[in-house]
């Protein structure tokens, strides 16, 4: 191969990665037809076969597996050349891509991109709703908000503030229904959780709330769908307190009842923090977030 396409390279190590060309495209933001195509030329380049097709996939072949390795080491050795890159540039504009939970992306992160669209107008951003842990070093986002503290060494996390929880219900379903005055008067009202996550089943035993799966009347592993549920009175729930506190539709109850907080980092790779418009996204983000905890609005006068 005299000139040999290094997208080629990345296409086939994202395919093995994930096993379908449906899943590698949604990671490269590419399509299922432009990654069969690749996959074919750099088998008719190479004169191996990579991949089995089957039902359950694209699995690699001997051949395959031997060469996944050397190109995961080029896959790699090229996302360092393009951070280093990126981290000198020096100039307030372009695009940040920004990864967080999907009650973060929808709820708290477009106010705050209003404000800095008004304060840094060169900037573009892209937002990644997903709760699954972003990899940073291969470039899936500029920026993580996570709510753990990143492990790996290449990553630079700062702390930002701790979110605090809070039981909380429309005021139509309270209305109509009651407030709760302690927390076994949770019993007879209708909840609202997770379908397969025992987490809160957990935690109200831990207070000496004896529940199974049956009492929360309306249950989904979707963060917005669960605070949608809160919204429209679906029954009594959990979400972020300084969400609930600026929504006209819901209140607070049980205020006297502990809940964990969640903890926010930024994240983001090393070689990227001297990017200035990274930076400045960063440090916009930190000090945002710092408000949005303590209970105030990150733009304007949205609190209730």
């Amino acid at each position: 191969m005299s000139e040999f396409d290094w997208n080629l390279i990345k296409s086939f190590v994202t395919v093995a990665e994930t096993g379908s060309l449906s899943a590698a495209a949604r990671k490269l933001a590419s399509s299922q037809p432009t990654l069969g195509r690749h996959m074919s030329e750099l088998e008719q380049a190479l004169g191996v076969t990579l991949f089995r097709r089957g039902r359950r996939g694209y699995e690699l072949t001997e051949a395959g597996g031997t060469l996944f390795e050397r190109g995961k080491v080029v896959s790699e050795q090229a996302t360092a050349f393009s951070l280093l890159a990126l981290g000198s540039v020096e100039a307030i504009e372009g695009t940040v891509r920004i990864a967080a939970s999907e009650v973060v992306s929808a709820y708290v992160l477009p106010e705050m991109m209003a404000r800095l669209g008004i304060e840094e107008p060169g900037i573009e951003v892209e937002i990644v709703p997903s709760n699954q842990v972003e990899n940073l070093l291969r470039r899936d986002a500029d920026i993580a908000i996570r709510m753990v503290k990143p492990a790996q060494n290449e990553l630079v996390a700062r702390k930002v503030c701790d979110i605090p929880l809070c039981v909380c219900a429309a005021t139509s379903y309270l209305d109509r229904a009651g407030r709760p005055t302690t927390a076994a008067d949770l019993v007879s009202h209708r909840l609202i959780g997770f379908d397969r996550d025992d987490t809160a089943i957990r935690g109200f035993a831990a207070a000496g709330v004896k529940l199974d799966r049956h009492a929360f009347r309306f249950r989904a592993d979707n963060q917005i769908v669960l605070w949608e549920a809160v919204r429209t009175g679906n029954g009594i729930g959990f979400g972020q307190e300084p969400l609930a506190e600026r929504d006209p539709l819901v209140e607070k109850v049980l205020t006297g009842f502990t809940l964990p907080t969640l903890p926010v980092w930024l994240a983001m790779h090393r070689d990227v923090r001297t990017s200035v418009r990274i930076r400045r996204v960063a440090d916009f983000l930190f000090e945002a977030f710092k408000r949005y905890s303590a209970g105030a609005a990150s733009g304007a006068n949205s609190a209730r």
